[in-house]
């Protein structure tokens, strides 16, 4: 028997969407750590709950690794590309451009400290 197709809205009632949540953050989990193991890929996931509660997974290692290799691994990148696109900017673009470097560098950063936290 096939399942009906579901309708992409918020679950009005609480319980129903606690519920949800659960299941299909299980299921998530499942599937992630699927693909890792049979594509052999590092996966990091973070789930925050909408009270607030941190779900996360680190396929291989810790997700403290991984958060650094992924800020090392985008930061080549972005100096880069940023190298390129300084030359041919004019003063203000530059400044958002380094402007909005610097939030994800911090965001980055945040997070870093707040996993850090909730270890101790």
């Amino acid at each position: 028997m096939a399942r009906g197709k579901v309708q992409m809205k918020r679950i009005e009632n609480p319980v129903h969407r606690q519920v949800t949540f659960s299941k299909r953050r299980a299921g998530l989990l499942k599937k992630a750590k699927e693909l890792s193991v049979l594509c052999d890929a590092e996966i990091g996931l973070f789930i925050f709950s909408a009270h607030g509660k941190l779900y996360e997974l680190a396929t291989k290692g810790s997700m403290q690794g991984l958060i650094e290799r992924y800020l090392k691994s985008t930061k080549g990148v972005g100096v880069a590309e940023v190298a390129k696109d300084t030359q041919a900017l004019d003063p203000k673009e530059e400044i958002n451009m380094l402007k909005n470097e610097i939030d994800v560098l911090q965001k980055g950063l945040r997070y870093i400290f707040i996993i850090s936290d909730l270890s101790n």
